[in-house]
C-alpha cells in the first residue's frame, strides 16, 4: 500500500522514537504502521477492527503513530515537498485557485463540529478545500458544520504553504480566486482586492475542479463520517489524504 516513491518521501520526514519506556515487544516498523493508518483511511473500518494478521500491528499503535506524526507536522511537509516537484515541472496553475466546502456528518460530538443546517441541525463539520486552476489540493481545513463558507475564505487562503520550484522567491498565492455565492460578501471582496486578488464569480467552467478533488477526498471512507471526536486525528487524516491527492498529480509526471 505505501511505494517505494512514496516511502522515500515520507521517510526523511518521520521523526526519531522515543526511548521505550517498557521492554517488551520490538516497535512496529514505521512503514508497517503507516500501510494500518492507510487501511483505516482507505476502507473505513474503526481502529479496533485492524486485522494485525496483516502485519500492521495493532489499531492503537497505528492511531499514536498518527497523532505524533500530525503532531510533528508531518504531513504539511510531505505536502510543500509534492507542490514543489509539481512547480519545477510547471504543473501549477497559479492563474486561478478555487474554493469550496463540503458538510460531513460528525458520529459524535467534539472539537470543530456543530449542529449542521443541512442535516436538522444534527453534528456535523465542514471540510474547506482550496486548489489550484487544475484541481491539486493547495490547503485544507476543518471547522464545525454550522460555520459560514466565507468565514474560512482568507484563513484558507493564508493556509497556503510558500512553494517553492523555481527560480525566484517562492509562490503561495493565485491570480485570481473562484468561488460560488456562499462567498459572495463585499467585505471579503474589497480585502481580497487589498492584497491584490480579485473574487471570481464561481462559473462552472473553473468552480468543477474544486468539486472533483472534493470528490476523492471522500472517495476515503474513513473522510465520509467523521468518526473522531478529537478534530485533530480527523485533520491528520484529511492531511494525508491531502497528500496522498497531491501524490498522484506528481505520478503523472513520471
Amino acid at each position: 500500500m505505501v511505494s517505494d516513491e512514496l516511502w522515500s518521501l515520507i521517510e526523511p520526514l518521520l521523526p526519531e522514537p522515543g526511548p521505550k519506556l517498557v521492554a517488551g515487544r520490538p516497535r512496529v516498523p514505521d512503514r508497517q504502521a503507516l500501510c494500518g493508518i492507510l487501511f483505516v483511511l482507505h476502507t473505513g473500518i474503526q481502529w479496533e477492527y485492524l486485522p494485525q494478521e496483516l502485519g500492521f500491528g495493532s489499531g492503537m499503535t497505528c492511531w499514536r503513530r498518527l497523532a505524533a506524526w500530525s503532531e510533528a507536522g508531518v504531513w504539511d511537509q510531505l505536502h510543500v515537498v509534492l507542490l514543489k516537484k509539481l512547480r519545477s515541472a510547471k504543473q501549477l496553475d497559479w492563474s486561478r485557485a478555487v474554493i469550496d466546502s463540503s458538510h460531513v456528518r460528525a458520529a459524535r460530538r467534539g472539537p470543530k463540529s456543530g449542529p449542521s443546517p443541512v442535516d436538522r441541525a444534527r453534528p456535523g463539520s465542514k471540510h474547506h478545500v482550496l486548489t489550484d486552476g487544475q484541481g491539486v489540493p493547495l490547503a485544507v481545513s476543518l471547522t464545525g458544520g454550522n460555520r459560514n463558507d466565507v468565514s474560512q475564505l482568507l484563513p484558507l487562503l493564508d493556509k497556503v504553504p510558500p512553494v517553492a520550484g523555481v527560480v525566484g522567491r517562492p509562490r503561495r498565492r493565485p491570480d485570481m480566486l473562484f468561488a460560488d455565492r456562499g462567498y459572495d460578501h463585499d467585505k471579503y471582496r474589497l480585502l481580497l482586492r487589498e492584497r491584490g486578488q480579485p473574487h471570481g464569480s464561481g462559473l462552472g467552467i473553473f468552480r468543477w475542479v474544486v468539486e472533483r478533488t472534493i470528490s476523492w477526498l471522500h472517495g476515503f471512507r474513513r473522510l465520509r463520517i467523521r468518526w473522531e471526536r478529537r478534530d485533530d486525528i480527523h485533520e491528520a487524516f484529511l492531511g494525508l489524504a491531502t497528500c496522498l491527492i497531491t501524490h498522484r498529480h506528481v505520478q503523472r509526471l513520471c
